[in-house]
Protein backbone atom coordinates (compact mmCIF):
# COMPACT_ATOMS: atom_id res chain seq x y z
CA UNK A 1 0.00 0.00 0.00
CA UNK A 2 1.61 3.08 -1.09
CA UNK A 3 1.43 6.58 1.25
CA UNK A 4 -0.98 7.92 -1.02
CA UNK A 5 -3.49 4.91 -0.52
CA UNK A 6 -2.72 5.49 3.32
CA UNK A 7 -3.43 9.06 3.54
CA UNK A 8 -6.87 8.47 1.38
CA UNK A 9 -7.83 5.56 3.59
CA UNK A 10 -7.30 7.88 6.84
CA UNK A 11 -9.27 10.64 5.49
CA UNK A 12 -12.23 7.99 4.45
CA UNK A 13 -11.75 5.62 7.67
CA UNK A 14 -9.72 7.27 10.44
CA UNK A 15 -10.47 5.16 13.23
CA UNK A 16 -10.82 1.58 11.11
CA UNK A 17 -7.50 2.68 10.16
CA UNK A 18 -6.20 3.14 13.09
CA UNK A 19 -7.79 -0.06 14.72
CA UNK A 20 -6.40 -1.73 11.72
CA UNK A 21 -2.75 -0.46 12.73
CA UNK A 22 -3.71 -1.49 16.30
CA UNK A 23 -4.24 -4.92 15.68
CA UNK A 24 -1.14 -5.51 12.99
CA UNK A 25 1.27 -4.11 15.78
CA UNK A 26 -0.59 -6.21 18.78
CA UNK A 27 0.04 -9.35 16.15
CA UNK A 28 3.89 -7.99 15.56
CA UNK A 29 4.47 -8.17 19.04
CA UNK A 30 2.43 -11.59 19.97
CA UNK A 31 4.89 -12.65 16.67
CA UNK A 32 7.98 -11.50 18.27
CA UNK A 33 6.97 -12.48 21.75
CA UNK A 34 6.34 -16.05 20.31
CA UNK A 35 9.76 -16.02 18.50
CA UNK A 36 12.09 -14.75 21.78
CA UNK A 37 10.25 -17.43 24.23
CA UNK A 38 11.02 -20.33 21.63
CA UNK A 39 14.73 -19.08 21.52
CA UNK A 40 14.70 -18.54 25.25
CA UNK A 41 13.38 -22.13 26.09
CA UNK A 42 14.29 -24.40 23.07
CA UNK A 43 17.53 -23.34 22.01
CA UNK A 44 18.73 -22.32 25.94
CA UNK A 45 21.49 -24.20 26.58
CA UNK A 46 20.20 -27.45 28.02
CA UNK A 47 19.36 -28.89 25.38
CA UNK A 48 22.27 -27.19 23.20
CA UNK A 49 24.71 -28.87 25.54
CA UNK A 50 23.27 -32.43 23.91
CA UNK A 51 24.19 -33.73 19.96
CA UNK A 52 21.65 -32.38 18.07
CA UNK A 53 19.68 -35.96 17.77
CA UNK A 54 18.99 -35.68 21.89
CA UNK A 55 18.39 -32.28 22.01
CA UNK A 56 15.89 -32.58 19.59
CA UNK A 57 14.03 -35.48 21.51
CA UNK A 58 14.37 -33.48 24.39
CA UNK A 59 12.65 -30.83 23.05
CA UNK A 60 9.96 -32.52 21.96
CA UNK A 61 9.64 -34.13 25.28
CA UNK A 62 9.04 -31.45 27.24
CA UNK A 63 6.57 -29.53 24.57
CA UNK A 64 4.44 -32.61 25.32
CA UNK A 65 5.23 -32.21 29.31
CA UNK A 66 4.81 -28.52 29.71
CA UNK A 67 2.92 -26.43 26.09
CA UNK A 68 0.53 -29.22 25.00
CA UNK A 69 0.67 -32.20 27.58
CA UNK A 70 0.23 -35.76 26.58
CA UNK A 71 1.78 -38.81 28.11
CA UNK A 72 2.04 -41.31 25.54
CA UNK A 73 3.93 -38.93 23.12
CA UNK A 74 6.03 -37.28 26.44
CA UNK A 75 6.95 -41.16 27.57
CA UNK A 76 8.01 -41.67 23.57
CA UNK A 77 10.17 -39.28 23.33
CA UNK A 78 11.41 -38.90 26.86
CA UNK A 79 12.49 -43.13 26.34
CA UNK A 80 14.11 -42.30 22.96
CA UNK A 81 16.47 -39.56 24.46
CA UNK A 82 17.64 -41.67 26.70
CA UNK A 83 18.29 -44.50 23.94
CA UNK A 84 20.21 -41.99 21.60
CA UNK A 85 22.40 -41.70 24.86
CA UNK A 86 23.43 -45.14 24.61
CA UNK A 87 23.67 -45.00 21.12
CA UNK A 88 26.16 -41.98 20.71
CA UNK A 89 27.73 -43.58 24.00
CA UNK A 90 27.42 -40.34 26.14
CA UNK A 91 28.82 -41.44 29.95
CA UNK A 92 25.79 -42.70 31.61
CA UNK A 93 26.92 -40.94 34.80
CA UNK A 94 27.06 -37.71 33.50
CA UNK A 95 24.87 -34.95 34.90
CA UNK A 96 23.50 -34.50 31.19
CA UNK A 97 22.58 -38.21 30.85
CA UNK A 98 21.46 -38.35 35.33
CA UNK A 99 19.21 -35.53 34.22
CA UNK A 100 17.34 -36.59 31.39
CA UNK A 101 16.25 -39.65 34.07
CA UNK A 102 15.72 -37.20 37.07
CA UNK A 103 13.73 -34.98 34.56
CA UNK A 104 11.31 -38.20 33.43
CA UNK A 105 11.21 -38.92 36.93
CA UNK A 106 9.72 -35.58 37.93
CA UNK A 107 7.55 -35.80 34.36
CA UNK A 108 5.87 -39.00 35.94
CA UNK A 109 5.09 -37.47 39.22
CA UNK A 110 3.76 -34.67 37.63
CA UNK A 111 1.47 -36.72 36.13
CA UNK A 112 0.51 -38.63 39.10
CA UNK A 113 2.58 -41.88 38.46
CA UNK A 114 4.05 -41.99 41.72
CA UNK A 115 5.07 -45.50 41.67
CA UNK A 116 6.70 -44.66 38.14
CA UNK A 117 8.79 -41.78 39.71
CA UNK A 118 9.72 -44.01 42.43
CA UNK A 119 10.93 -46.71 40.16
CA UNK A 120 12.98 -44.60 38.25
CA UNK A 121 14.75 -42.52 41.17
CA UNK A 122 15.54 -45.64 42.34
CA UNK A 123 17.18 -46.87 39.62
CA UNK A 124 19.27 -43.94 39.81
CA UNK A 125 20.28 -43.99 43.05
CA UNK A 126 21.49 -47.69 42.66
CA UNK A 127 23.30 -46.79 39.66
CA UNK A 128 25.05 -43.89 41.59
CA UNK A 129 25.97 -46.23 44.43
CA UNK A 130 27.32 -48.86 41.87
CA UNK A 131 29.68 -46.51 40.35
CA UNK A 132 30.61 -45.52 43.68
CA UNK A 133 31.46 -48.93 45.17
CA UNK A 134 33.39 -49.86 41.98
CA UNK A 135 35.70 -47.11 42.32
CA UNK A 136 36.62 -47.40 45.53
CA UNK A 137 37.35 -51.23 45.21
CA UNK A 138 39.36 -50.50 42.16
CA UNK A 139 41.37 -48.25 43.86
CA UNK A 140 41.86 -50.52 46.59
CA UNK A 141 42.46 -53.23 44.54
CA UNK A 142 45.06 -51.18 42.54
CA UNK A 143 43.17 -51.30 39.38
CA UNK A 144 42.65 -47.78 39.58
CA UNK A 145 45.29 -45.00 40.10
CA UNK A 146 44.75 -43.59 43.49
CA UNK A 147 44.78 -40.23 42.58
CA UNK A 148 41.59 -40.76 40.78
CA UNK A 149 43.11 -40.26 36.83
CA UNK A 150 40.88 -41.50 34.64
CA UNK A 151 42.02 -44.62 32.79
CA UNK A 152 43.02 -44.12 28.79
CA UNK A 153 40.21 -44.85 26.78
CA UNK A 154 39.66 -45.17 22.47
CA UNK A 155 38.46 -42.14 20.84
CA UNK A 156 34.83 -42.46 18.91
CA UNK A 157 34.48 -41.68 15.39
CA UNK A 158 33.77 -38.00 15.06
CA UNK A 159 30.52 -38.50 13.72
CA UNK A 160 29.48 -40.33 16.64
CA UNK A 161 31.63 -38.59 19.18
CA UNK A 162 28.71 -36.77 21.56
CA UNK A 163 29.88 -32.95 22.74
CA UNK A 164 33.29 -32.62 23.70
CA UNK A 165 33.52 -28.58 23.32
CA UNK A 166 32.08 -26.14 25.24
CA UNK A 167 32.51 -22.53 24.58
CA UNK A 168 34.66 -23.18 22.34
CA UNK A 169 36.99 -25.01 25.27
CA UNK A 170 37.73 -29.03 24.95
CA UNK A 171 36.19 -30.53 27.85
CA UNK A 172 38.63 -31.97 30.67
CA UNK A 173 37.78 -35.43 31.74
CA UNK A 174 36.61 -35.66 34.91
CA UNK A 175 38.65 -37.21 37.94
CA UNK A 176 36.92 -40.13 39.46
CA UNK A 177 37.04 -38.79 42.88
CA UNK A 178 35.62 -35.90 41.68
CA UNK A 179 33.13 -38.00 40.07
CA UNK A 180 32.69 -39.89 43.44
CA UNK A 181 31.65 -36.85 44.80
CA UNK A 182 29.20 -36.08 42.46
CA UNK A 183 27.63 -39.18 41.80
CA UNK A 184 27.63 -40.13 46.18
CA UNK A 185 25.78 -36.56 46.60
CA UNK A 186 23.34 -37.10 43.66
CA UNK A 187 22.39 -40.86 45.54
CA UNK A 188 21.91 -38.43 48.64
CA UNK A 189 19.96 -36.00 46.96
CA UNK A 190 17.76 -38.71 45.00
CA UNK A 191 17.19 -41.00 48.52
CA UNK A 192 16.12 -37.56 50.01
CA UNK A 193 13.43 -37.05 47.19
CA UNK A 194 12.34 -40.61 47.37
CA UNK A 195 11.84 -40.44 50.83
CA UNK A 196 9.52 -37.48 50.35
CA UNK A 197 7.45 -39.15 47.66
CA UNK A 198 7.52 -42.52 50.03
CA UNK A 199 5.76 -40.34 52.53
CA UNK A 200 3.38 -38.39 49.86
CA UNK A 201 -0.12 -39.29 50.25
CA UNK A 202 -1.02 -41.35 47.34
CA UNK A 203 2.00 -43.33 48.50
CA UNK A 204 2.26 -43.60 52.23
CA UNK A 205 4.95 -46.10 52.65
CA UNK A 206 6.39 -44.44 56.15
CA UNK A 207 8.87 -47.44 56.28
CA UNK A 208 10.15 -47.18 53.11
CA UNK A 209 10.59 -43.13 53.33
CA UNK A 210 12.34 -43.42 56.86
CA UNK A 211 15.05 -45.71 55.19
CA UNK A 212 15.47 -43.43 52.79
CA UNK A 213 15.83 -40.09 54.63
CA UNK A 214 17.81 -42.00 57.43
CA UNK A 215 20.47 -43.49 54.79
CA UNK A 216 20.81 -39.42 53.37
CA UNK A 217 21.58 -38.51 56.78
CA UNK A 218 23.84 -40.78 57.71
CA UNK A 219 25.83 -41.18 54.23
CA UNK A 220 25.72 -37.28 54.16
CA UNK A 221 27.41 -37.24 57.65
CA UNK A 222 29.87 -39.99 57.30
CA UNK A 223 31.51 -38.22 54.04
CA UNK A 224 31.90 -35.25 55.85
CA UNK A 225 33.86 -36.99 59.01
CA UNK A 226 35.69 -39.19 56.39
CA UNK A 227 36.95 -36.06 54.70
CA UNK A 228 37.77 -34.52 58.61
CA UNK A 229 39.50 -37.39 59.69
CA UNK A 230 41.49 -38.27 56.06
CA UNK A 231 41.47 -35.23 54.84
CA UNK A 232 39.95 -34.15 50.97
CA UNK A 233 41.68 -35.32 47.93
CA UNK A 234 43.46 -33.91 45.48
CA UNK A 235 40.91 -32.95 42.76
CA UNK A 236 37.82 -34.76 44.93
CA UNK A 237 36.17 -31.42 44.93
CA UNK A 238 33.66 -30.04 47.57
CA UNK A 239 30.92 -32.17 49.65
CA UNK A 240 27.17 -31.04 49.95
CA UNK A 241 27.45 -27.75 51.69
CA UNK A 242 26.16 -27.12 55.44
CA UNK A 243 22.91 -26.25 54.26
CA UNK A 244 21.66 -28.90 51.90
CA UNK A 245 22.97 -31.58 54.72
CA UNK A 246 20.93 -29.69 57.10
CA UNK A 247 17.99 -29.97 55.01
CA UNK A 248 18.33 -33.63 54.47
CA UNK A 249 18.03 -33.60 58.47
CA UNK A 250 14.74 -31.65 58.23
CA UNK A 251 13.32 -33.97 55.94
CA UNK A 252 13.87 -36.70 57.91
CA UNK A 253 13.16 -34.79 61.05
CA UNK A 254 9.30 -33.80 59.61
CA UNK A 255 8.76 -37.74 58.80
CA UNK A 256 9.19 -38.29 62.26
CA UNK A 257 7.00 -35.61 63.13
CA UNK A 258 4.15 -37.35 60.88
CA UNK A 259 4.84 -40.37 63.04
CA UNK A 260 4.46 -38.10 66.16
CA UNK A 261 8.21 -39.68 67.09
CA UNK A 262 9.25 -36.12 68.44
CA UNK A 263 11.76 -37.52 70.12
CA UNK A 264 13.52 -38.13 67.32
CA UNK A 265 12.56 -35.16 65.69
CA UNK A 266 13.69 -32.50 68.40
CA UNK A 267 17.42 -33.14 67.61
CA UNK A 268 17.55 -33.20 64.18
CA UNK A 269 15.91 -29.61 63.89
CA UNK A 270 18.44 -28.56 66.19
CA UNK A 271 21.08 -29.75 64.04
CA UNK A 272 19.61 -28.51 60.85
CA UNK A 273 19.04 -25.13 63.03
CA UNK A 274 22.57 -25.14 63.44
CA UNK A 275 23.26 -24.99 60.00
CA UNK A 276 21.09 -22.94 58.60
CA UNK A 277 22.20 -20.28 56.66
CA UNK A 278 19.14 -18.23 55.90
CA UNK A 279 17.40 -15.78 58.50
CA UNK A 280 14.28 -16.69 57.41
CA UNK A 281 14.80 -20.43 57.12
CA UNK A 282 16.03 -20.52 60.90
CA UNK A 283 12.64 -18.82 61.74
CA UNK A 284 10.63 -21.90 60.39
CA UNK A 285 12.90 -24.08 62.22
CA UNK A 286 12.30 -22.84 65.30
CA UNK A 287 8.61 -22.85 64.97
CA UNK A 288 9.06 -26.41 64.25
CA UNK A 289 11.71 -26.85 67.55
CA UNK A 290 8.31 -25.16 69.59
CA UNK A 291 5.69 -27.88 67.99
CA UNK A 292 8.41 -30.69 68.42
CA UNK A 293 8.09 -29.69 72.20
CA UNK A 294 4.81 -28.83 72.94
CA UNK A 295 4.28 -32.52 71.94
CA UNK A 296 7.75 -33.94 73.07
CA UNK A 297 6.86 -37.64 75.02
CA UNK A 298 8.43 -37.82 78.26
CA UNK A 299 11.35 -40.23 79.21
CA UNK A 300 14.58 -40.13 80.53
CA UNK A 301 16.73 -38.02 79.10
CA UNK A 302 20.19 -40.41 78.57
CA UNK A 303 17.83 -43.66 77.04
CA UNK A 304 19.50 -44.19 73.90
CA UNK A 305 16.54 -43.71 71.08
CA UNK A 306 15.85 -47.69 69.23
CA UNK A 307 16.06 -47.70 65.32
CA UNK A 308 17.18 -44.02 64.87
CA UNK A 309 20.35 -42.03 63.02
CA UNK A 310 23.51 -41.77 64.99
CA UNK A 311 22.68 -37.97 65.00
CA UNK A 312 19.64 -38.65 67.03
CA UNK A 313 21.55 -40.34 69.71
CA UNK A 314 24.13 -38.39 69.65
CA UNK A 315 22.10 -35.11 70.76
CA UNK A 316 20.10 -36.20 73.62
CA UNK A 317 21.81 -34.81 76.75
CA UNK A 318 21.32 -33.95 80.27
CA UNK A 319 19.92 -30.85 79.78
CA UNK A 320 16.76 -31.95 78.05
CA UNK A 321 13.58 -31.47 79.73
CA UNK A 322 12.30 -33.98 81.66
CA UNK A 323 9.11 -33.27 82.47
CA UNK A 324 5.52 -31.53 80.74
CA UNK A 325 6.38 -28.41 81.96
CA UNK A 326 9.93 -28.58 81.36
CA UNK A 327 8.75 -28.95 77.43
CA UNK A 328 6.26 -26.54 77.39
CA UNK A 329 8.16 -23.89 78.69
CA UNK A 330 11.24 -24.84 76.34
CA UNK A 331 8.13 -24.82 73.29
CA UNK A 332 7.37 -21.85 74.96
CA UNK A 333 10.57 -19.96 74.34
CA UNK A 334 11.06 -21.32 71.37
CA UNK A 335 8.16 -19.73 69.90
CA UNK A 336 9.03 -16.44 71.50
CA UNK A 337 12.19 -16.53 69.56
CA UNK A 338 10.81 -17.34 66.33
CA UNK A 339 8.54 -14.54 66.69
CA UNK A 340 11.14 -12.14 68.23
CA UNK A 341 13.83 -13.26 65.44
CA UNK A 342 10.99 -12.85 62.55
CA UNK A 343 10.46 -9.42 63.71
CA UNK A 344 13.98 -8.40 63.25
CA UNK A 345 14.64 -9.71 59.83
CA UNK A 346 14.27 -6.43 57.31
CA UNK A 347 15.86 -5.52 54.41
CA UNK A 348 16.83 -8.06 51.52
CA UNK A 349 16.82 -10.46 54.09
CA UNK A 350 13.51 -10.32 55.03
CA UNK A 351 10.84 -12.52 52.27
CA UNK A 352 7.76 -14.10 52.14
CA UNK A 353 8.81 -16.48 54.60
CA UNK A 354 9.80 -14.47 57.37
CA UNK A 355 6.31 -12.60 57.21
CA UNK A 356 4.44 -16.57 56.89
CA UNK A 357 6.75 -17.59 59.85
CA UNK A 358 5.95 -14.75 62.08
CA UNK A 359 2.15 -15.56 61.71
CA UNK A 360 2.96 -19.24 62.58
CA UNK A 361 4.60 -18.26 65.92
CA UNK A 362 1.74 -16.61 67.03
CA UNK A 363 -0.18 -19.72 66.38
CA UNK A 364 1.87 -21.78 67.86
CA UNK A 365 2.77 -19.18 70.83
CA UNK A 366 -1.35 -19.34 71.54
CA UNK A 367 -1.62 -23.06 71.05
CA UNK A 368 1.32 -23.41 74.00
CA UNK A 369 -0.27 -20.85 76.20
CA UNK A 370 -3.77 -22.98 75.89
CA UNK A 371 -2.26 -25.85 76.89
CA UNK A 372 -0.93 -24.06 80.02
CA UNK A 373 -4.49 -23.05 81.04
CA UNK A 374 -3.40 -19.43 80.06
CA UNK A 375 -6.75 -18.62 78.00
CA UNK A 376 -6.81 -15.05 77.90
CA UNK A 377 -3.16 -14.67 76.85
CA UNK A 378 -4.18 -17.37 74.29
CA UNK A 379 -6.86 -15.22 72.65
CA UNK A 380 -4.40 -12.47 72.13
CA UNK A 381 -1.87 -14.46 70.68
CA UNK A 382 -4.81 -16.12 68.02
CA UNK A 383 -6.55 -12.78 67.49
CA UNK A 384 -3.14 -11.25 66.99
CA UNK A 385 -2.18 -14.52 64.26
CA UNK A 386 -5.42 -13.66 62.61
CA UNK A 387 -4.80 -10.13 61.78
CA UNK A 388 -1.59 -10.37 60.91
CA UNK A 389 -2.42 -13.61 58.45
CA UNK A 390 -5.30 -11.67 56.68
CA UNK A 391 -2.89 -8.35 56.32
CA UNK A 392 -0.37 -11.12 54.56
CA UNK A 393 -2.93 -13.34 52.93
CA UNK A 394 -1.84 -16.42 54.67
CA UNK A 395 -4.82 -18.11 54.48
CA UNK A 396 -3.34 -21.47 56.79
CA UNK A 397 -2.40 -19.02 59.85
CA UNK A 398 -5.85 -17.46 59.61
CA UNK A 399 -8.01 -21.02 59.78
CA UNK A 400 -5.21 -22.60 62.40
CA UNK A 401 -5.73 -19.25 64.93
CA UNK A 402 -9.46 -19.54 64.06
CA UNK A 403 -9.28 -23.32 65.04
CA UNK A 404 -7.58 -22.33 68.00
CA UNK A 405 -10.31 -19.64 69.71
CA UNK A 406 -13.13 -21.90 69.01
CA UNK A 407 -11.08 -24.49 70.81
CA UNK A 408 -10.49 -22.25 74.04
Amino acid sequence: MTPRGMKKIFRESPEELILALAILAGLAGVSIYIVKLYFDYFMARQFTKYPKPIAKSLRRALYYTNIKPDPNLARKYYKQALEQCNELQLDPFSDDVLGIRIQTAAWLEKIGNYQGAITVLDSVMKDCLKWVEWMEKSVADGTVDKSGKPPTVKALPEENRPVVAENGEEVVVENLWHKRTRLLAKAVGTSTKLGALYSDEHVLEPENAQTRLTWAVETALTESRRRREEGVKGEEGPWMSPEEIGGAMESLAHHYESKSQFHLTVPLFFQALRLCASPCHRVTIMNNLAVAFAQHPLQTPLDIVPNAPATSNAIVSPDMPTDRAGFLEAAKNWAGNAYSHSKDIQGDERTEECDEACAVALVNMGDIAAMLGKKEVARKRFQQAIDMSKKIGFAPGVSQAEAGLQEL
